[in-house]
């Protein structure tokens, strides 16, 4: 089965907007367009329900049911319950309402483990916890390759270790990481484990119940979705750490980490992610399915046709001496957010690159850490980085393949 790639751009209103004609977007990793689907459910959220959900009136009690049915129908593909999974305003505020808890929970010189391959989001936070006499141990990245080593994971855990944080994929390195082997190898330590899913989720949601981790995130508005941090936190840990939010909603699991009012309409047209993937089943399969098996299967098609235009875009890169390729070439085993580290600055190598029409960009993307580890001054220099996801084009990689060759 292959991706249908015109009924896929037909979900999306920006590839029929006059303004963005003739341009080929590739900065999915920063945000990606939004699907039909989440811009009907904002619209009308705005229009119909735009009072304090949850009250007897029609308009309100139709809110509060939109709310819940994102939470509960995002969760069904995710294979959590619907209560383990929580919205806020951004994943790094997400994380920071995490470390406070645990913060809480912890005692002095207990330990967590972050890594240097993460975005700041699920790094800062945590380390930060030093302050609080709680022992911070990096899981460092091979300075050559980009990749985190399981085996390195090994030496850094022991008794004191409470939490380990590492990314599902990095957003400059690009690397799939074996998030099930690295969860069992915490668990077994006796540790939790917080995945920053949001470099990965774009290109098709994770099943987190199968995966294990006990923390998953990611962000909507990279998801096709509107700007909403997505978090799931299963109920064991859950109920362990104490709560965030309003003393009165201590009893609610998915109340516990939103300390502030949330965005009512945002999450109400998260339920529109959910119709996309069900719109994206229902177009390629006959059978029904649970919601956790559509989300699987459409994680499949995504990344089939992901995976096909990486290659190319991969193979026309490695030939080339002034490229330094961040993570693996193998395309089978990353994401395709593309980094590189060029022999000169790459903020306005991007800039000639918008002049052929390619969107992209250039700089540190939040992971300072990662670059300055892999010897990439992250100010002077930076990467030039081209992401894609499901909806690109093989028009679009051609595009992109003839600037890059017009550019470097």
């Amino acid at each position: 089965m292959k991706l249908d790639i015109d009924f896929v751009r037909s979900q999306f209103p920006a590839f029929s907007e006059p303004s963005l004609q003739g341009q080929a977007f590739f900065e999915n990793a920063g945000g990606s367009y939004t699907c039909g689907a989440v811009i009907d459910r904002l619209t009308r959220f705005y229009t119909q329900r735009k009072v304090q959900p949850y009250s007897a009136y029609d308009a309100s009690r139709l809110g509060g049911e939109e709310m819940d049915e994102a939470r509960g129908r995002m969760a069904a593909i995710l294979g959590v319950e619907a209560d383990e999974l929580s919205f806020g305003p951004s994943t790094t505020q997400n994380v920071y309402v995490l470390s406070q808890a645990f913060a809480q929970m912890m005692n002095k010189g207990e330990a967590i483990i972050v890594t240097n391959q993460d975005h700041e989001a699920n790094s800062g936070p945590w380390r930060r916890l030093a302050d609080r006499g709680i022992e911070v141990r990096e899981w460092q990245i091979d300075p050559v390759t980009g990749v985190l080593n399981p085996e390195d994971l090994e030496n850094l855990l022991d008794e004191k270790v409470r939490l380990v944080c590492f990314p599902h994929c990095s957003n400059v390195v690009g690397h799939i990481n074996p998030v099930t082997e690295i969860t069992a190898l915490a668990h077994a330590a006796g540790a939790f484990v917080c995945v920053d899913g949001v470099s990965y989720a774009p290109h098709g949601f994770a099943d987190v119940g199968a995966l294990g981790p006990d923390i998953y995130l990611f962000s909507a508005y990279k998801t096709y979705g509107p700007h909403q941090g997505v978090m799931v936190v299963r109920r064991p840990l859950g109920e362990l750490l104490p709560n965030q939010g309003h003393f009165f909603n201590e009893g609610s699991l998915y109340k516990r980490f939103t300390p502030a009012g949330p965005d009512h309409a945002q999450i109400a047209a998260c339920a529109g992610m959910a119709d996309y993937v069900d719109a994206l089943y229902a177009h390629h399969f006959t059978a029904d399915a649970v919601p956790a098996v559509k989300g699987a299967a459409v994680h499949d098609l995504m990344r089939d046709h992901e995976t096909a235009l990486l290659v190319q875009v991969m193979s026309a890169l490695e030939g080339r001496n002034s490229v330094r390729i961040l993570g693996p070439t193998d395309a089978a085993t990353r994401a395709p957010t593309v980094a590189m580290a060029l022999n000169r600055a790459a903020e306005p190598v991007a800039a000639e690159l918008a002049k052929h029409g390619i969107m992209t960009g250039g700089g540190d993307f939040y992971a300072v850490r990662a670059l300055n580890a892999v010897g990439i001054d992250p100010v002077k220099e930076g990467v030039l980085r081209v992401s894609f996801t499901h909806y690109t084009s093989q028009g679009e990689i051609d595009q992109l393949l003839e600037a890059l060759d017009h550019v470097l």
